[in-house]
């Protein structure tokens, strides 16, 4: 038993007549009606009565139309739905993004449009670090991750670069260059304690801070640890020491913390978007060009 049989078993059932049931399915009359016996054989009993006038359900033919009456609603249903996940327009999506990405008002922005464009995807978000986000997403526990670009990434990973971001100075207020209304000479910093986020935990903003700091032609004299942008912010605030972090740290203002923009050479980190080639979704493939579009745009 086919699809083919129950649209001709209702055909029949609707216009009580072969023949013009065979009409408005295109066929001729005698192979509907050798279909439906085969329908028939198969099930093993009559499910239509002939008669002069056309033909009437059997006691078994009412029975099997009350089974197979809302099938081709179904089926309707059932594509419509497979062609709605084929496009995105439903499923899951996990975003994964770091603590400093979290602050940028492009993943505002991206969650924010993607919920607009697409209400019926389950979006989910999860926060990590760079290295931890890599791992999930070779790993497919996430579908696409917001970060700054690590330089190692595994070989099933497709990594695109966005834009770059700025690098500024988190200073205490109570530092010399703290008060000071231009910009910064990084130089003026190379006797400062550097808080650094360890490379065992992301590698990113790390390296990014490096490079800045021998392009100005020193090394950090030492170096404070800290997990995350937050934990970062809060030791410069204690006074434990400096830090570089991305220009939209600067809307999360903390007491005790002064930003200050650096003159050239400009310090930069990349913003990317990463999604694993084997395994992206719809969905994630309509998350990465909204975020395109949204960086196009501004």
């Amino acid at each position: 038993m086919d699809i083919r049989h129950i649209r001709y078993f209702l055909q029949i059932r609707e216009e009580s007549n072969f023949t013009r049931a065979a009409e408005k399915l295109g066929i001729g009359q005698p192979p509907l009606s050798m279909q439906i016996r085969d329908l028939e054989r198969e099930i093993g009993a009559q499910l239509f009565q002939r008669t002069s006038s056309g033909a009437v359900l059997t006691e078994a033919g009412k029975a099997f139309y009350e089974a197979v009456k809302h099938i081709p609603d179904l089926m309707t249903q059932a594509k419509i739905a497979a062609a709605r996940a084929a496009s995105g327009e439903t499923g899951s999506l996990t975003l994964g993004f770091t603590g400093t990405v979290a602050l940028h008002k492009l993943t505002r922005e991206s969650i924010r449009g993607f919920r607009t464009q697409w209400p019926e995807v389950e979006l989910n978000v999860n926060e990590a670090n760079s290295l931890a986000l890599m791992e999930q997403l070779a790993a497919r526990q996430i579908d696409v991750a917001l970060l700054r670009a690590p330089q190692r990434v595994a070989d099933n990973i497709q990594l695109f670069s966005l834009f770059d971001e700025p690098l500024i100075a988190a200073l205490p207020v109570e530092h010399p260059q703290a008060s000071q209304s231009d910009r910064l000479d990084l130089k003026t910093l190379q006797q400062d304690r550097f808080v650094l986020t360890p490379d065992t935990l992301g590698t990113s903003l790390r390296e990014a801070t490096l490079r800045a700091c021998e392009k100005a032609g020193f090394t950090p004299a030492s170096e404070q640890p800290a997990p995350h942008i937050v934990s970062i912010l809060a030791m410069v605030s204690a006074g434990l020491g400096v830090s570089l972090v991305p220009e939209s740290t600067r809307q999360f203002h903390l007491e005790g913390v002064k930003y200050r923009r650096l003159c050239h050479p400009a310090a930069a980190i990349t913003l990317s978007i990463a999604l694993n080639k084997q395994n992206i979704s719809p969905a994630a493939e309509n998350f990465y060009q909204l975020v395109n579009s949204i960086v196009n745009h501004d």
